[in-house]
């Protein structure tokens, strides 16, 4: 996950609105709202001030704030306890910590392993 003294790091604060979609290869981290799609081959965290509406295409995400829209992650997505989903996800791992809301379809790929049986 995006760390701080990254140089590949962007951070929205949460004074911050962004209307308009984003997309890049650095971490980025939402304390702020974004009305618009994402789309980084970097990670992305979205903290507990955070809003995103729009889709969320990234290689790992954790979602700690809001999100209204599908998110979809190559690798590994978090929604952690106070985190507020509504759209379908798509992963190949999913942590979903205890208290964590999500309304959509999830998609937890596992084409893989049913090709290897």
């Amino acid at each position: 996950m995006p760390k701080e003294n990254d140089s590949q790091f962007t951070q929205i604060s949460p004074s911050m609105t962004i209307t308009g979609d984003l997309s890049g290869s650095s971490d980025l981290r939402i304390a702020g709202k974004i009305k618009g799609n994402i789309a980084t081959t970097g990670d992305v965290v979205v903290e507990e001030s955070g809003y995103i509406e729009g889709t969320i295409k990234t290689k790992n995400a954790t979602i700690a704030g809001k999100v209204n829209g599908d998110i979809e992650c190559s690798e590994k997505l978090v929604l952690e306890s106070k985190s507020l989903t509504v759209g379908n996800i798509k992963t190949k791992l999913l942590v979903i910590q205890c208290g964590a809301k999500l309304k959509g379809n999830c998609d937890v790929s596992v084409e893989s392993e049913i090709k290897k049986s």
